[in-house]
């Protein structure tokens, strides 16, 4: 669960926006909801705790306008009030439970924001979380379409890569999903239009600290970096293929992202290595943003 704190200015009509707060707590909301419909007690109590530590901080900071918006885990779980309920409780706004079309178009506005859309150039915008990935094909424009799937991180960890490291044929059944799951998107997302790619959301952020070998996670160093298709293989590769005491000793690695880094590396490589051989080459790397959803939130509330 994220939270930005952001002061609003006006830019030719256009809301422009400066981080005040911007925080991260990895609490895994959507832990075991794939098997059982289900949120966890235990999820829905870690949750709550960053809930309460972001209630005050909102509070300190004298925020004028709040938006929460909530995505895959809580779309799927049947117990999703008590999630909505303990938010309202803490927070004084209802969770807004968007649909994957919503989550889609915000993540690409928020990606956008910063990075531009490019001169009438199409840019797939691809935003893949715990329990979902969006591809969002737009110009400066706007959206031209997109697709939400139940494909993430924590998903496909808990599907798929059970083993320490994950065997071959977990990695292959995994793949094949990936690649079933893309076929799917085609329909309605033409990826072969493409002209340039995006990815957003920590598990990309996370493999491109490590093509880069940070010393550290930093943000600065990792917002606008562009990779081609080979690094991006192989960085993906070596967190897919690490033990996880090997992930853990990593200067950049999210603690809380241990656990599902391989599964999150493997889906962004899938997706690389597809995009490319749908453009014909034409998109042979991707640039990943630190902006995201998370921003295009805050833009719509600022609006």
């Amino acid at each position: 669960m994220r939270l930005l704190i952001a002061d609003v200015t006006q830019d030719g009509g256009v809301p422009k926006l400066t981080d005040v707060v911007r925080l991260m707590r990895v609490n895994r909301l959507g832990q075991g909801v794939d098997a059982t419909g289900r949120l966890a007690p235990e999820a829905l109590e870690r949750t709550f705790e960053a809930a309460d530590e972001y209630a005050a901080l909102i509070r300190e900071h004298g925020a004028e306008r709040t938006r929460f918006v909530a995505t895959s885990a809580s779309r799927d779980a049947e117990n999703r009030e008590e999630f909505v309920a303990g938010i309202r409780q803490r927070l004084g706004v209802e969770p807004e439970v968007i649909t994957g079309d919503e989550e889609a178009a915000l993540s690409f506005a928020g990606a956008t924001s910063v990075l531009g859309a490019g001169n009438g150039s199409k840019t797939l915008v691809v935003d893949l979380g715990g329990g979902s990935t969006e591809f969002v094909l737009g110009t400066s424009d706007g959206v031209l379409a997109a697709k939400s799937t139940n494909m993430g991180c924590v998903r496909f960890t808990e599907r798929h890569l059970t083993s320490n490291p994950p065997t071959e044929a977990q990695i292959a059944a995994a793949r094949g999903e990936v690649l079933d799951m893309i076929a799917q998107v085609l329909p309605t997302v033409p990826l072969a239009d493409a002209d340039r790619l995006v990815g957003v959301a920590g598990t990309i952020t996370t493999v491109t600290a490590h093509a880069l070998h940070l010393p550290e996670y930093s943000a600065e160093a990792i917002h606008g970096t562009e990779l081609d298709v080979a690094r991006i293989d192989q960085s993906a590769r070596e967190l897919l293929h690490m033990d996880r005491n090997a992930r853990e000793a990593l200067p950049y690695m999210h603690p809380g992202r241990v656990d599902v880094i391989g599964a999150g590396a493997l889906i962004w490589q899938t997706i690389v290595d597809r995009v490319s051989e749908l453009t014909d080459g034409r998109v042979t790397s991707a640039v990943t943003s630190e902006h995201d959803i998370l921003d295009g939130i805050a833009l719509s509330a600022a609006r």
